[in-house]
């Protein structure tokens, strides 16, 4: 991967600076809190009412990058406190599921690596042995959600699993047991048969028989509908392969991360602002900002593991170029807003539109400092 211009150096302080610049004060009157969006311009709080929602590690994972970007130990205090709270989740079955990862891995895990806590430690093999109980050896795949609203998701797989994998071949580093990363080595390999199209783009949710694993639909899930593209989706593809590459060193799976990679970019409208569904009628015009910065950052991880390979700088100048739209064009950097990007989405068919998520921001801050070599692997 070629270094980065003096001109682009320049941008990325310059972003860091305004990210600093508005995350102090933000934080600071959001103490206590886990934020998912904004109401009125104002963070949310998911640490009383919904302390088992999915996305409940993003801000703490924040924090940790912010500490690691400032040494401010407000920072470090709230990454803790986020930390601390999801204690409840892991007395909550129906609250443990395939996205621990995302939980665990930016709390728990990255305090462990950086200060060694031993709580933290139980915290992180806590949730990743839950996380491995959810493998059905009959089709190699790790279930998605439980039977919420009475819908029976025994056989559910979501291409999302794939960045919560790194919780899996973590355990396996840290007590030498190889249980873990077999089963998210079998889950990958699953995932690239079944997930992956023949033209790079992928399925959202995988549909198994729960006891003979034969395969037996794939859904529209989030996206437009069946056999569509889901913005989203295509990023945890080019993310979570690249990812079990870098675990694994299985070259198998960066050419996979590449092969979505390559798709992604064949599909990128003109204006590079990505919509919810790459296959999403012409004539409609929804976004979603956390799909490009999740992107931009899986893009910056495979060329990293392309290194001077062919086409690794075609990765990370796509990478540059999302970051660099978002920040001219979907960023709020004033204080009248707590989040930074704007025009994210849940899904297609739903109403979260046009809207704050917190792992939007996340995603940009983790893809600006990792150009500035200053971000904490936490996936």
């Amino acid at each position: 991967m070629r270094i980065l211009t003096q001109e682009e150096e320049k941008w990325v302080e310059a972003i860091l600076k305004k990210i600093t610049d508005k995350m102090v004060p933000v934080t600071e009157r959001n103490r206590d809190r886990i934020p998912y969006t904004t109401v009125d311009g104002r963070f949310d709080d998911k640490s009383e009412s919904e302390i088992t929602w999915w996305t409940n590690g993003f801000w703490g994972g924040e924090m940790w990058q912010l500490f690691n970007l400032t040494g401010n130990e407000m920072f470090r205090q709230e990454a803790i406190g986020v930390e601390e709270k999801l204690d409840r989740n892991l007395m909550i079955s129906e609250g443990l599921d395939h996205d621990n990862g995302f939980k665990w891995l930016p709390t728990s895990v990255i305090r462990y690596k950086l200060e060694k806590n031993k709580e933290s430690l139980n915290r992180g093999m806590l949730a990743a042995g839950n996380m491995a109980g959810r493998f059905n050896p009959a089709g190699n795949f790790i279930r998605a959600w439980n039977n919420w609203d009475n819908v029976d998701r025994r056989g559910y797989a979501i291409i999302d699993c794939m960045m919560n994998l790194p919780l899996l071949y973590w355990a396996t580093e840290e007590t030498t047991d190889p249980r873990f990363k077999v089963m998210a080595v079998a889950h990958a390999d699953t995932a690239m048969k079944t997930f992956v199209r023949e033209d790079g783009s992928v399925n959202h949710i995988v549909v198994f028989d729960p006891f003979t694993g034969e395969m037996t639909e794939s859904l529209g899930g989030q996206g437009y509908g069946v056999g569509s593209s889901w913005t989203r989706g295509q990023s945890w593809g080019i993310y979570g392969f690249a990812l079990s590459c870098r675990y694994t060193g299985d070259r198998k799976y960066l050419e996979t991360s590449r092969k979505i990679a390559d798709y992604v970019l064949s599909a990128m409208p003109e204006s590079w602002l990505v919509p919810i569904d790459y296959r999403q009628p012409a004539d409609v015009d929804l976004e979603d900002s956390t799909a490009a910065a999740i992107t931009a950052s899986g893009l910056i991880e495979l060329a990293d593991l392309l290194g001077d390979e062919e086409g690794a700088d075609k990765y990370l100048d796509a990478a540059i170029r999302l970051l660099k739209t978002l920040d001219e064009k979907r960023i709020s950097w004033g204080l009248e807003t707590d989040n930074l990007l704007n025009n994210c989405a849940v899904d297609y068919h739903g109403d979260g539109h046009n809207m704050s998520i917190i792992y939007g921001d996340y995603y940009f801050i983790e893809a600006v400092m990792k150009l500035a070599g200053k971000a904490l692997t936490i996936f």
